[in-house]
């Protein structure tokens, strides 16, 4: 049995960064995680990104909340995960391929 890892990336004003970082987390050589945006009220489209990106793998799942900053977004990731090892992930981010590893 593989350990599964949750991935959390709060979004907000992502819009034009969100899909390379999303890219380069599902493009991840070791393949048991599961990655949780966290859409934190973003105004600029980011929210529908998310969801967008989520109907075409089944790995992401999206949290949409009314901005509260940051530090709230990773803490509804958190509650959501199911992991047992948790990575935060910037929406401007990109991963190597083995960062998992």
């Amino acid at each position: 049995m593989h350990e599964q890892i949750s991935i959390i990336v709060p979004v907000y004003r992502a819009y034009h960064t969100l899909s390379r970082c999303v890219t380069s987390i599902l493009s991840q050589t070791w393949a048991f995680f599961e990655l949780i945006l966290v859409d934190d009220g973003s105004p600029d489209g980011s929210g529908g990104l998310c969801d967008a990106l989520a109907l075409a793998d089944s790995r992401i799942r999206v949290i949409h909340q009314t901005n509260a900053g940051v530090s709230a977004a990773r803490n509804a990731g958190l509650q959501a995960a199911n992991g047992t090892w948790v990575l935060f992930v910037d929406a401007d981010d990109a991963l190597a391929p083995t960062a998992l590893e």
